[in-house]
């Protein structure tokens, strides 16, 4: 049996990654890139998977992206709906701006 070696317990009962969604200070902003395409920005993540994280939302926006330095770039302007996206995926809803 694997320990996690931040909390002390069994993997299977690790809940480190659920302490560091709730206290996340997320911001989402949208750029525009070259020949006019949007791209979305999510930054402020950290002690979370960053890679697990940016596959559930490019499947739940339906859209390209990829994650560089603690970013999450999304293919086009998501403004509207990652919010919503972004708490079902377990994030503290106050600490999304």
């Amino acid at each position: 049996m694997e320990i996690c070696p931040k909390c002390g317990l069994p993997l299977q009962a690790c809940v480190c990654e659920k302490i560091a969604k709730d206290s996340q200070n997320i911001k989402v902003s949208v750029e525009k890139k070259r020949y006019g395409k949007y791209v979305t920005l999510v930054t402020g993540l950290e002690g979370v998977n960053i890679k697990e994280t940016t596959k559930e939302l490019k499947n739940a926006l339906a859209c390209g992206g990829t994650y560089k330095n603690n970013e999450i770039e999304l293919q086009g302007d998501h403004r509207k709906k990652i919010k919503d996206v972004l708490i079902k995926l377990g994030f503290n809803p106050e600490l999304i701006s």
